[in-house]
């Protein structure tokens, strides 16, 4: 079964991928690795997931941004590697904008974790980074980096 039949199978999708935000690229191919931008929870367009965990968002809703920030990663790497069943995710990087008491950014990075390991099977169990931030771009909750090989 292929990766997209997977996404199928979960009823999603892949968006087109987003564009950057500012004076970036969407990815960089470097050593049989590709490695992603900061992706955002935007869908259609439009940020779907802004505020502070622990203050305006609880763990569920940072879980399922963390979701749509993966999605739009696979998106970016559909592209790049012209197939998901062509790479396997090496590393994840998870910012979660955070009120000073919030300590479950791990909880809302599983968002991303669990999404890329059902899409991807064992090519998508990667190591990890799950960090708070006091803000992030655009006022969003989440932002991801994947880093993957082909």
């Amino acid at each position: 079964m292929t990766a997209v039949d997977r996404l199928s199978e979960l009823n999603l999708q892949l968006p087109p991928p987003p564009q950057p935000a500012g004076a970036y690229t969407r990815a960089v191919k470097s050593g049989g690795l590709i490695f992603v931008s900061g992706q955002l929870p935007i869908a259609d367009g439009k940020l779907q997931y802004a505020g502070t965990l622990g203050e305006d968002l609880d763990v569920e809703a940072g879980y399922a941004a963390a979701q749509l920030c993966a999605l739009n990663a696979l998106s970016v790497l559909n592209a790049e590697a012209e197939s998901l069943d062509h790479i396997t995710i090496v590393r994840l990087g998870g910012y979660v904008a955070s009120a000073s008491n919030f300590f479950d950014q791990a909880k809302v990075i599983n968002g991303a974790s669990d999404l890329m390991a059902e899409v991807l099977g064992g090519r998508g169990i990667h190591a990890r980074l799950a960090v708070g931030a006091p803000s992030l771009p655009l006022g969003a909750a989440v932002e991801l980096e994947v880093i993957a090989a082909l």
